[in-house]
């Protein structure tokens, strides 16, 4: 799953995107309000994080134009500013969620989770499809029943591919939402990635799909 983090705190947003990262997510991270429009409007995000008071473009401001756009994202606002119109304000403006400053970081995992499970049909955070079994909230994979042990990346690589079982998921989508913006690297790291699940699980549960990308076996 891919992230915007528009923060001008940059200690705050540096923490914050670390953390994120290390659950698993691809982060990427603006300081201003305009480039945040911007990015927000432009890149293919499941979620972004908003905070209110920026410069060149206040979150209130950037979460309006957003939804006026016609864009859908999930927007959880964070704000040091307090009281019931501010939350009001955000929500009016089209947010999903909102968390006031200081904040648990535990908390804010947690929304963040629940808006992602809300987003389109608000499916079930439990993925199944014939032996495997993914569950996207605690980041657990079981294989007939014994649980298989992945690193962030391998989770999240393979989640993209779950949440299209028995369609085909190009390289470019898995790269768009598992790497954050700055990866600039080799695009073949899909492929690596690919190949360490295929030996972690059943190797026909992945299916190269020659030119157009990857497809999770349903089982039938």
């Amino acid at each position: 799953m891919r992230l915007l983090l528009i923060e001008d705190e940059k200690r705050l947003a540096l923490s914050l995107a670390k953390g994120l990262t290390a659950e698993g997510y691809a982060v990427d991270v603006v300081h201003d309000g305009r480039e945040g429009l911007h990015r927000a409007g432009e890149g293919s995000y499941d979620l972004v994080i908003l905070d209110i008071m920026l410069p060149g473009l206040n979150g209130y401001r950037v979460c309006a134009a957003l939804r006026a756009a016609g864009h859908e994202v999930p927007i959880l606002m964070l704000t040091a500013k307090d009281g019931e119109y501010d939350e009001a304000e955000g929500l009016d403006t089209g947010a999903d969620d909102y968390l006031t400053k200081p904040f648990s970081y535990v908390v804010l995992v947690a929304r963040i989770k629940a808006l992602l499970r809300r987003r389109g049909t608000g499916a079930s955070p439990v993925l199944e499809t014939g032996a495997l079994r993914i569950d996207t909230a605690a980041r657990r994979v079981f294989l007939d029943g014994t649980e298989v042990a992945l690193t962030a990346k391998e989770f999240s690589v393979l989640e993209q591919l779950a949440l299209r079982a028995g369609e085909v998921v190009s390289k470019a989508r898995i790269l768009e939402h598992v790497w954050d913006f700055a990866y600039d690297g080799d695009p073949n790291i899909v492929e690596v990635y690919v190949s360490t699940l295929r030996r972690k699980l059943d190797a026909g549960l992945i299916r190269t799909v020659r030119g157009a990308g990857y497809r999770l076996e349903t089982g039938g």
